[in-house]
Order: C-alpha cells, then sequence, then structure tokens
C-alpha cells in the first residue's frame, strides 16, 4: 500500500486528513507536526506525497517544498486566505474547510503525480553501461541468429531469472562466462 505523510501543526486536524486518507483506501499515513520531522520521514522512507497545513511551527509549507527531493509532490490544504499567499505553482492548493470527496481525490491525484515524476527522475544508465547492453546483444545476435529485439528480450529475461540487474548479464555475456 502506498505511504503518505500528512503533517499538519494541529494533532486533531492530522488525525481526521489521516482517517479520511486510510478509510477511503488511498494510503496508510505518517503523521508528522513538523517540517524537520516531514524531511526525515521523505529521505528516509523515499516518500513522495506529502499532504500539509500552510505553517509549522519551524517553518513555511514553502520553504519546506523547497527542501525535498524533486520528485516529492506537495498538497496544502488551508484557509484561501493563506492559499493566497504561496507564490510557487508547483505545490498543489485545497482551500479548507475541504469536502471528504475533494481531499480524496486530489490527494489520488497527488499520488499519481509522484508515481509520475519519480518515473522521470529515475536514474538512467551511464553510457558505458549503455555500450556494453549494446556488445551483449551483438554478441547473442552474432553466436545465435537473433534479431536486436529477440537479443534484448533475451538479456531481460535471463535477469529476471537470475535476479540479476541487466547490465550485470550483459556483461557476463561479453566477458564470456554465460555461454548460450
Amino acid at each position: 500500500m502506498e505511504k503518505v505523510i500528512v503533517a499538519f501543526e494541529s494533532e486533531k486536524t492530522a488525525l481526521r486528513v489521516r482517517e479520511i486518507v486510510e478509510s477511503a483506501g488511498l494510503a496508510s499515513c505518517l503523521v508528522c507536526r513538523s517540517a524537520a520531522e516531514v524531511k526525515r520521514l521523505v529521505n528516509k522512507q523515499h516518500l513522495t506525497t506529502v499532504i500539509c497545513g500552510y505553517k509549522f511551527g519551524d517553518e513555511t509549507a514553502e520553504t519546506l517544498f523547497d527542501d525535498l527531493p524533486p520528485t516529492c509532490s506537495m498538497l496544502v490544504v488551508a484557509v484561501q486566505s493563506m492559499l493566497s499567499m504561496m507564490e510557487s505553482d508547483e505545490i498543489f492548493q485545497l482551500p479548507a474547510p475541504v469536502s471528504r470527496n475533494d481531499l480524496v481525490t486530489s490527494v489520488r491525484m497527488l499520488i499519481q503525480v509522484g508515481h509520475r515524476l519519480e518515473k522521470f527522475v529515475r536514474p538512467q544508465r551511464t553510457v558505458q553501461e549503455q555500450a556494453i547492453i549494446e556488445k551483449a546483444k551483438a554478441v547473442l545476435m552474432d553466436r545465435n541468429g537473433m534479431t536486436e529485439d529477440q537479443a534484448h528480450r533475451f538479456l531481460q529475461k535471463k535477469s529476471m531469472d537470475s535476479g540479476a540487474k541487466l547490465i550485470q548479464t550483459a556483461q557476463l555475456i561479453v566477458d564470456g562466462a554465460w555461454t548460450f
């Protein structure tokens, strides 16, 4: 199940938001009362979604957002007068009081955004790693008469079957440790 952070200065508000999110089956919630707690949890557990109020005892939501990784999305729930003070276009906003349905819909969307951001920011292969994979495919194509697509699928399947990363399997083929 997904995990999201619910962070409000008011414990009552945090628990109410947690109850709504969890009862809708969207995610399990980790409750925080300060921006410092949020930062620790995001970095420790690699979470991508934060639902919070406008400010904490130690800083505002906007300042907190600037310190979070780019894979993290934020929904600020606050009265409209507070939301109108926010300058960042990257933070989702929901004016309070908020209906249960609006909160559930917004959190669902925020979780999806977090997944997309995570995929977009995920590290890519280095040039050297890509060269090894291409060389392994060439070896498979030459030895076994495979097409490039067949060689790539073969590499993927062998990697999954052995529990190794694709680059590790490719390196074994290039080194001649695996013959097929």
